[in-house]
């Protein structure tokens, strides 16, 4: 009888020693572990890929500890990629149910893309980012210009180009879904050409209009995105571009900007309206008429 007793007293007493020794040896932090450490998680890595990425950041010390606690733990399948940042040193336990549930420690930063903002503009906002490289957001941007939509984003300062632009076109998907190429193009440039949502549509009716009777567009918007200079000049309409619609007809070849819902509501419902010509006047009030001599009496009235 004492020997069994013994037996049941050692066995919790042994387990608890070696549950002890293992702590110890594999799954605390090591003394080493660096503070206020980022890593990245890649999408789709694998559980020993992230216990080398790990031990090679000495944030762990045994990767094969680390594998097996996962593993019992039921987390080995359910790691979230992502960038995590460690603060303090984390005890691979801790780091396990961390990487388990996505906690990543970091608090996101806001970015806000202004309605009628274009790529080049979108790429400027991310500076201060660790891996972001605003040329390869250029390029891997072009084509998509009108379809990064105008919203207020979180990303983490570990974002990279191609994050942004999923990010970005994927809510143009949810918020606008699939819509002719032209109406896109005339959204960019009414989101450039006006503000006032009325104005917009009446703007709209009349450059649509200008295309059917064969008229060129004749609009100054375009000209920013040509020569990135915000003022234009007389010159800048003698400039031989596809986008300039006062040497060519019809819609530029593609958007100059990334219009918001208003200004894509204005292409897609334009207003008719006797007028075919149009001005902002100091104020930014818009002043429409019917016949160039009519316009030009706005220009003399309101504009010297």
């Amino acid at each position: 009888m004492r020997i069994i007793l013994k037996t049941y007293i050692l066995w919790p007493v042994s387990f608890l020693l070696l549950s002890f020794f293992a702590w110890q040896v594999f799954l605390a932090p090591p003394e080493n572990f660096p503070e206020d450490k980022m890593i990245r998680i890649k999408k789709g890595a694998s559980l020993r890929e992230v216990s080398e990425l790990l031990k090679n950041e000495n944030l762990i010390k045994n990767k094969t500890a680390f594998i097996v606690a996962a593993r019992l733990s039921a987390k080995a399948n359910k790691i979230k990629h992502g960038d995590y940042l460690f603060e303090k040193r984390t005890s691979a336990l801790a780091i396990i149910r961390r990487v388990g549930r996505g906690e990543f420690g970091v608090e996101p930063v806001k970015i806000v893309v202004p309605e009628g903002s274009d790529n080049l503009d979108i790429a400027g906002m991310f500076s201060g980012f660790e891996y972001f490289d605003r040329e390869k957001f250029v390029k891997e941007s072009e084509g998509k210009e009108g379809y990064l939509f105008p919203d207020t984003y979180l990303f983490f300062k570990t974002a990279e180009a191609e994050e942004a632009i999923r990010e970005m076109t994927s809510n143009f998907q949810k918020k606008v879904g699939s819509i002719d190429k032209d109406a896109l193009i005339m959204a960019s440039i009414i989101e450039k050409e006006a503000s006032n949502g009325q104005d917009r549509k009446i703007i709209s009716g009349i450059l649509w209009k200008r295309i059917k009777i064969g008229m060129p567009l004749q609009v100054d918007a375009v000209f920013p995105y040509i020569t990135r200079e915000k003022e234009i000049s007389a010159d800048d309409k003698k400039i031989d571009s596809p986008y300039n619609t006062y040497l060519y007809k019809g819609l530029p070849p593609g958007p100059i900007a990334n219009p918001g819902l208003d200004a894509i509501d204005a292409a897609l419902n334009p207003e008719d309206s006797p007028y075919l010509y149009y001005l902002h006047d100091k104020n930014s009030t818009t002043r429409f008429a019917r016949t160039y001599e009519e316009h030009l009496k706005n220009v003399e009235k309101y504009l010297k």
